[in-house]
């Protein structure tokens, strides 16, 4: 007897399907169901043949998956091909299935052969990807900032070193966003590339629906005119008795390559009149924000969460591609029930240079390959997971040496929601 899971059909969509598969997205994300043209052209603007995967049952699409071409940046800043997962959903009568399994197996098998080195996405949910042998390789911090409370000068005009801040046009952004990004995307663990449709869609020259709200832009150049930090909000129209206003910033995203150039556009939203508040967006865990502040409390933690989820599919490219603080020897045996990138691995590490490669000798750490994920950026700590019981010692004091070589002095952070 076939079941009717059996009967539902997992494949690539073709264009002709993307008002379905968009609407099933929407459906699982809880947004209106059916949308007008304009979203289906962006929805097309991301249309790469075999990239867009959906389960159909009797014709109607009730899953959908995409992924596409990503770097991200390694420890010590080399860029290492990347399959990004988005747009993960399952209709809620269609649910317990087996359809995101039979996507996500699909989708990392063709990334195997295409060369990637790991798999990205955002999690919506924390529970759903571990057994996909994802792991949390990236936080974030949400930062609410009480203007009142920073002690900042309120005749601040400007920066006081030589530099300043221009407010700017969407054409700007897009022709001197892509040059900085790329200048904060080498030096930060963790961060992703954004090609030029990213930028369309996040300056309003391409939509995917009629909600679109232009933001502000401003742009910060040093005393030498190089142009060092962008950041891109918005602002609410709240007014509290007596006409006092409460109206709050909100950071769409916020460049900085110099600490000059952040603190100089953290001090600039504060300072807009009729501002009290500044929501900072997602941040790096170990942002320097609040620090910029004369009274750092006057910003408070708002959100702090899971955000960059990594899934290694080559150990030995992945060890290879970052850097190390230190010099030692590690064997990892590293446990993929799924088979993509399991096995037993020697890594010989230096500061000028790594080597990796699988080994019979005996292992020094055993870890399932979603807890390596978690340490190949350098964020969480081996021995912390030891204590967890998520890796497992097989010589005393590999954990505190897995430490020693992998992290990091800043913590790795991921600037995208994709």
């Amino acid at each position: 007897m076939t079941r009717r899971a059996d009967r539902i059909d997992v494949r690539p969509i073709t264009e002709a399907e993307l008002a379905d598969w968009n609407r099933a997205l929407n459906t699982g994300f809880l947004r209106e169901p059916t949308t007008g043209p304009e979203a289906l052209e962006g929805r097309r603007r991301q249309f790469v043949p075999g990239r867009l995967l959906g389960a159909f049952d009797a014709g109607r699409c009730v899953a959908t998956f995409r992924s596409f071409a990503q770097e991200v940046t390694a420890v010590g800043g080399a860029p290492v091909p990347a399959d990004a997962i988005s747009n993960v959903t399952v209709s809620p009568t269609h649910r317990r299935r087996g359809l995101l399994t039979r996507m996500m197996t699909a989708d990392l098998a063709a990334a195997k052969e295409r060369g990637d080195v790991v798999a990205t996405l955002i999690a919506a949910e924390y529970p759903i990807y571990g057994r996909y042998g994802f792991g949390p390789a990236a936080w974030m911090s949400e930062w609410t900032i009480d203007v009142p409370r920073t002690g900042l000068d309120p005749r601040w005009a400007g920066p006081r070193d030589g530099g300043r801040i221009d407010l700017v046009d969407a054409e700007d952004v897009r022709e001197l966003g892509p040059e900085l990004h790329g200048r904060l995307r080498r030096a930060q663990p963790g961060a992703v590339s954004r090609d030029g449709l990213w930028w369309q869609l996040n300056t309003g020259a391409v939509r995917f629906d009629s909600s679109w709200t232009e933001p502000f832009y401003a742009v910060y150049r040093s005393a030498s005119g190089e142009v060092e930090g962008l950041v891109s909000y918005e602002a609410d129209d709240a007014w509290g008795d007596a006409k006092q206003p409460l109206n709050t910033a909100t950071v769409n995203w916020l460049i900085g390559v110099t600490p000059a150039a952040e603190r100089a556009l953290w001090h600039y939203l504060c300072s807009i009149d009729w501002i009290v508040r500044v929501k900072s967006g997602a941040r790096a865990p170990d942002d320097l924000l609040p620090f910029f502040l004369p009274d750092p409390r006057a910003a408070r933690i708002t959100t702090q969460a899971d955000w960059l989820w990594v899934r290694i599919l080559d150990v030995v490219r992945a060890l290879e591609a970052r850097t190390y603080g230190g010099a030692g020897v590690l064997v990892l045996e590293v446990v993929d029930e799924d088979g993509v990138a399991g096995g037993r691995f020697r890594l010989e590490a230096a500061p000028d240079g790594a080597s990796c490669t699988p080994t019979a000798g005996s292992a020094h750490l055993a870890l399932p390959v979603g807890e390596l994920a978690t340490l190949w950026l350098g964020d969480e700590s081996a021995v912390r997971l030891a204590a967890l019981g998520r890796v497992r010692e097989e010589r005393a004091g590999a954990a505190r040496q897995a430490d020693a070589l992998l992290r990091t002095s800043r913590r790795p952070w991921c600037p995208d929601l994709f």
